[in-house]
């Protein structure tokens, strides 16, 4: 699959952290991450080593990877997910609208049925498309404005059931975008 394994360069992590992914790895190999699940060891990071939430996920996901436990896109489920976005002309709304229009009574993906009519939201920031697919994954779709008359596209796919279809789908949404 293309999606690439949890990287951050320690240059990041040192500004996030104060510490470069060498010392994580001791941090890891003290606390014998290797028998723990996901939520203790980001819990233990947090608690423990006074790391920021966020950076506790993707240090575990980074630790995770590295031994094995878990493959890039894979969540602790063992549901995989997929995401992809691109910068796009007009506002929020304009996006929303031309996404909606595009797809139009779109109803099928890649071969697989919808579940149930999409569901849209918003919020000052942000405009949100998302549905549920016959296969038990659901599609996110989140707009935010970059300034400039650009918006943000963003799609995450949630619950994809294994490796190779979270590849497939990856090349069918990168393909409609």
């Amino acid at each position: 699959m293309s999606t690439r394994p949890t990287q951050v360069s320690d240059e990041s992590l040192i500004k996030a952290t104060g510490k470069p992914w060498a010392y994580w790895q001791e941090v890891f190999s003290h606390m014998d991450a290797k028998s723990l699940p996901h939520k203790e060891i980001a819990t233990k990071l947090y608690e423990e080593h006074n790391v920021p939430s966020w950076w506790c996920q993707m240090l575990t996901v980074r630790f995770e990877q590295e031994i094995g436990r878990r493959q890039a896109g894979q969540r602790t489920d063992g549901d995989y997910d997929i995401s992809v976005s691109k910068t796009i002309p007009g506002s929020m709304d304009d996006a929303l609208v031309s996404w909606q229009e595009g797809i139009g009574k779109q109803s099928e993906f890649n071969g697989v049925d919808i579940n149930a009519p999409a569901e849209t939201s918003e919020s000052s920031k942000w405009r949100y498309w998302r549905i549920k697919l016959q296969d038990g994954s659901r599609v996110l779709i989140n707009f935010s404005d970059k300034g400039e008359g650009k918006t943000l596209f963003q799609l995450q796919h949630e619950k994809i059931a294994d490796e190779k279809a979270a590849g497939k789908w990856r090349a069918y949404w990168k393909n409609i975008l």
